[in-house]
């Protein structure tokens, strides 16, 4: 199934993620596999939002977070709870935002052009599933709109999926 993904005009970032939410939901509807909306998800994000380096998820397994579906330059493959920005929003869960990876205590550096970041944990009831991760060049390009425009994403994407 081919859909169209149009570019989003909006004057505010609330416009922004309610247009972006639909066409979230228009790109996956029907499909209800677990990668193959990761890998949709991870391409609408690089696709719409601006000043983005790197975009994607990565899932729970054991211990550690590992390497999913994403867009972007070769990433860190495996990431231990708690370490860097993924494992510490995993921990919490809860969405951190990194305004300045560099200010960041034990930030992983898997691209050196990455300035900031956010990270939205993916949690299904009491099930910890992975987190979404994005990174910018930009400092500071990440604020409590992004947050929730982003963890409204990922309750889309859950909901839409069969979670293996």
């Amino acid at each position: 199934m081919s859909h169209l993904v149009a570019a989003i005009s909006a004057d505010t970032k609330p416009q922004f993620y309610a247009a972006f939410h639909r066409q979230l939901e228009a790109v996956l509807q029907g499909e209800r596999d677990w990668t193959a909306n990761l890998a949709q998800a991870s391409a609408l994000l690089m696709q719409l939002l601006p000043d983005l380096n790197w975009a994607g998820f990565y899932l729970l397994k054991g211990e550690e977070l590992v390497l999913g579906p994403f867009q972007g330059k070769v990433a860190c493959v495996r990431i231990g709870l708690g370490r860097g920005v993924c494992g510490t929003a995993a921990v919490r869960r809860a969405t951190v935002v990194v305004p300045d990876v560099h200010a960041f205590p034990g930030h992983i550096a898997c691209d050196s052009a990455s300035r900031s970041e956010i990270v939205v944990p993916l949690v299904r009831g009491e099930r910890l599933l992975g987190v979404l991760d994005l990174d910018s060049p930009r400092k500071n390009r990440f604020d409590d709109h992004d947050a929730r425009g982003l963890e409204k994403a990922a309750s889309i994407i859950l909901a839409g999926s069969e979670i293996p």
